[in-house]
């Protein structure tokens, strides 16, 4: 079956295990077609000079096969140490993504472990910056600068405090909220935060606790099952942002859902 019509007709894997996805996945051939929607930069104009020849003008040719990439990062600690704690659901969710559309995360670039791939038609950078979390914009800031992504489509994945537990927000812009890795994403864009962010609330700590030792507490066994089903929504709102639109994608994602009564 051919690779790229096989990522892009697929249909979500099962994804209710546990949110720690740690095997790296199969890399992709050199080349593959994923890699070619990154290096070719000559197909549309092939195309089109296909269709001059034929005397026909096709779709593609009126809509060039290459696209920007979109870079989706996740924030968080790198090490065993903070695996599956709630400072790294961003993390949590980059891996979800990465293993629902079948793109491997084996390699490390630009201090971040990296991977490349497409969902739908459309290229995408997935990244987890190893920095540790207070410098991660050390690793964003070189991505966005080597593959000249837009700021339109990098979307910054984090946690937050101020959100109830396990839901979601989709905003196109804001400041960092008190966010230590926030404010170093920013600081290394040259001060900008036009970037749309999804934050994923991990809640209040109880009582008189302390935030930071909060942040860096793990999850419950009831706490990990919930969280999946917000990383399968999580999921969801990145392919219809990618494909569909980012007023899409917000709707989906930040519109609150009638709970119907039985009865």
């Amino acid at each position: 079956m051919n690779l790229c019509a096989s990522l892009s007709s697929s249909s979500f894997p099962n994804l209710n295990r546990c949110f720690r996805f740690s095997k790296p996945l199969v890399s992709f051939p050199a080349s593959c077609c994923v890699m070619s929607l990154f290096c070719n930069k000559n197909s549309s104009a092939i195309v089109a000079s296909n269709s001059i020849t034929t005397g026909t003008m096709s779709s593609e040719a009126v809509k060039p096969k290459n696209k920007e990439p979109w870079l989706i990062l996740g924030l968080g600690n790198p090490g065993k140490k903070y695996a599956g704690t709630r400072h790294n659901v961003g993390f949590d969710m980059v891996d979800a993504i990465a293993e629902a559309e079948g793109i491997p995360m084996s390699s490390v670039s630009f201090k971040a472990l990296f991977g490349k791939g497409v969902i739908g038609d459309v290229p995408v950078i997935l990244a987890k910056p190893q920095t540790f979390m207070n410098s991660s914009g050390e690793s964003v800031g070189a991505i966005v600068s080597y593959y000249k992504i837009p700021l339109k489509q990098v979307l910054v994945i984090f946690d937050d405090l101020d959100l109830p537990f396990a839901k979601l927000r989709l905003l196109p812009k804001g400041g960092h909220g008190g966010h230590n890795g926030m404010k170093s994403v920013i600081s290394h864009l040259k001060g900008s935060s036009d970037f749309p962010r999804l934050r994923i609330g991990i809640g209040r700590p109880p009582g008189k606790m302390d935030s930071v030792a909060f942040v860096l507490r793990s999850f419950t066994k009831q706490e990990r099952e919930e969280l999946n089903f917000t990383f399968h929504k999580g999921v969801e709102a990145v392919r219809i942002l990618l494909l569909e639109g980012f007023n899409k994608s917000a709707t989906f994602v930040n519109t609150a859902k009638k709970i119907e009564q039985v009865g």
